[in-house]
């Protein structure tokens, strides 16, 4: 159905993306797309699109709870204190990704989100100047249109000014995948449900 559709078992149309895999529809329904404005959530993902790197999603996800009991729940002030001992007990967790440079990116990128809420007293004050402008965007979020985005000049400039402040792991790629997930763009296709719902919230 449509470009870039799958209908569900419930008979929803959804971005093909997300397959037929509960958990992933999940995702795809609940989470993605929807505009995120807490901290916590905003440096959750950003670390996790950085485990991510070479990897599925979907395995990400999976590891998702793990992640969270390992990382203090993405509180950026308690993993800003995280010291070489931390580093040791995470590599030994065979419930997250083990990558050291990984791991220390995290810790880094947390001393600097605390530095970023100090200047601008929240990250998403920060995050929030990056929605871009409407010439930017496809006239239509087809299938084909959605391939094309995987990093945009909004995202460069994003993945740009964090790097100049310090963050690591975070590419215009990646930049651009963190973007659509916390709602910055709507990148549900044309046609899928919950691109409506995020564009008429309360409306459907």
């Amino acid at each position: 159905m449509g470009d870039g559709l799958l209908i569900g078992a419930d008979q929803q149309p959804r971005c093909w993306w997300c397959g037929t895999d509960a958990e992933y529809c999940a995702y795809h329904d609940e989470e993605w797309g929807w505009p995120v404005y807490d901290d916590a959530r905003l440096f959750e993902k950003i670390c996790l699109e950085g485990f991510q790197s070479g990897l599925s999603w979907l395995t990400i996800l999976r590891k998702r709870d793990n992640f969270r009991k390992a990382f203090a729940d993405f509180d950026y002030h308690q993993v800003a204190r995280f010291n070489q001992r931390s580093v040791d007990r995470l590599l030994g967790d065979p419930g997250i990704v083990r990558h050291r440079a990984k791991i220390e990116s995290t810790i880094n990128n947390a001393k600097r989100a605390i530095e970023m809420e100090q200047e601008l007293g929240s990250l998403s004050t920060f995050f929030w100047r990056y929605v871009p402008s409407r010439s930017e965007r496809p006239a239509r979020m087809t299938h084909t249109a959605l391939r094309g985005l995987g990093k945009t000049a909004t995202s460069s400039a994003l993945s740009k000014e964090l790097k100049r402040r310090g963050w690591t792991f975070i590419g215009p790629t990646t930049a651009y995948a963190f973007m659509q997930a916390m709602g910055i763009v709507n990148d549900h296709v044309e046609g899928c449900f919950v691109r409506d719902r995020i564009a008429h919230p309360g409306g459907v």
